[in-house]
């Protein structure tokens, strides 16, 4: 399915309101989209909830001032989201186990926490989701990875594929896959926002205003990304292109390499991965 094409969900409600949450509820109110009993989310201030409000087709609660909020949203919803921190994620499955409808898809994003945890402390008759988007579900171009729990069909799992659909491409994968996918994926976009700022720091370096600086880099990102997904060849072959022998390409890749950017990638993907696992562990 295309993020392009109409798209129908049952009630959904999504439980804590953070930035991913955010990320996929916008997409969810996107033209084509069509969630039948709407959207319900909850978050902890009245004046975030009123904000989420604000949108059409969602309704939001506010803990702070609703001790049954989560119970309330989670009332006839086919879908929950659970988008609370890791550490938060034990007491509040306890807090919504019994108002949650039989059949219902709970779809956890929380980092770190595993399928077994969730169906620990839920009823047998709720299947469990594994997932983890990334933020550019905000323009429709998440990456999401999406693994199965024991107990769910292939319609649940086909369905929480179609709500992160809705915001971009999805891999199924297995559990014992998804930390490694939120090392490459999960935090992927923080990487490239690194790259980028340190190469507009050298480009105003080099005498650039920081708007010309911006306008380089940020379009040379964009046209490098969008050249890729239009070819039909990979991305050493495009380096290779642009790499003209003796030429200044191949001395500054030449730099990279002799700093080890390759090493150094996988140092930094193994310690978002021993993180991971740290917060499965209640680290």
């Amino acid at each position: 399915m295309s993020a392009d094409e109409p798209v129908t969900l049952p009630a959904i409600a999504f439980l804590g309101a953070g930035s991913m949450a955010r990320a996929v509820l916008t997409g969810l109110l996107q033209p084509g989209v069509t969630v039948d009993g709407g959207i319900r989310a909850t978050n902890r201030s009245a004046a975030n909830a009123a904000q989420l409000s604000a949108f059409d087709g969602v309704t939001a609660y506010a803990t702070e001032t609703d001790a049954a909020a989560n119970r309330t949203a989670v009332a006839g919803a086919k879908v929950v989201v659970v988008a609370v921190k890791p550490a938060m994620v034990p007491d509040l499955l306890r807090e919504i186990a019994d108002a949650l409808e039989p059949g219902a898809v709970v779809v956890s994003v929380a980092a770190g926490v595993t399928v077994a945890t969730f169906e620990s402390l839920l009823p047998s008759s709720v299947a469990v989701i594994r997932s983890m988007p990334n933020t550019p579900a905000l323009v429709g171009r998440a990456v999401t990875g999406v693994s199965a729990g024991t107990r769910s069909s292939e319609a649940d799992l086909a369905l929480a594929v179609a709500l992160f659909e809705t915001v971009g491409d999805v891999l199924v994968v297995p559990e014992e896959q998804i930390d490694a996918l939120s090392t490459i994926s999960g935090s992927g976009p923080a990487y490239v926002f690194y790259l980028i700022e340190q190469l507009t720091a050298a480009a105003v370096a080099k005498g650039f205003t920081p708007e010309q600086a911006a306008l380089m880099v940020q379009g040379t990102f964009r046209g490098a990304s969008e050249l890729l997904a239009a070819s039909d060849v990979d991305p050493t072959e495009l380096r290779r292109r642009v790499t003209s022998p003796k030429g200044t390409t191949e001395r500054a890749v030449a730099v990279l390499e002799g700093a080890g950017l390759e090493r150094m990638f996988v140092e930094a993907t193994d310690a978002a991965l021993a993180r991971a696992r740290e917060l499965a562990a209640g680290a």
